[in-house]
């Protein structure tokens, strides 16, 4: 069995698993709107199933991320692409993921984006009554 992902206008709207021969039967709408993708697959790298091991065979990575309701299906990059956690943040082309235009603090500290500011905010901790 594979997942395969219902893309329309550029948009997964439908997530399932099937075979291909099922797809290509047309019982579930036009086989060209199904594509094929990988549970396994996050940021442009195949995982052993159930971890967070990267596999030792990565051509099994496809289409650089596991499809999700909302993401798009960008046939350039044959990717498909989560939805922008923010408007300034930018996809990185090797993930095919968003990130953020400032490289996130390593200074120990929790930070939260601020959109606003397009910056990196120090989470202070809430005061107990």
């Amino acid at each position: 069995m594979s997942h395969f992902a219902k893309v329309e206008d550029g948009v997964v709207t439908q997530v399932l698993v099937a075979e291909q021969d099922f797809i290509n039967s047309g019982a579930v709408g036009d086989p060209a709107q199904w594509i094929q993708t990988s549970y396994n697959t996050r940021g442009g790298v195949h995982y052993e199933p159930n971890s967070n091991t990267p596999s030792a065979d990565q051509s099994k990575a496809l289409r650089k991320n596991y499809a999700g309701i909302g993401y798009t299906y960008d046939a350039v990059r044959d990717a498909f692409i989560p939805p922008s956690p923010y408007p300034s943040w930018v996809i990185d082309e090797a993930t095919a993921q968003y990130v953020s235009p400032i490289a996130y603090p390593t200074d120990g500290q929790e930070y939260d984006w601020d959109e606003a500011t397009v910056s990196w905010v120090v989470v202070t901790p809430e005061e107990t009554p």
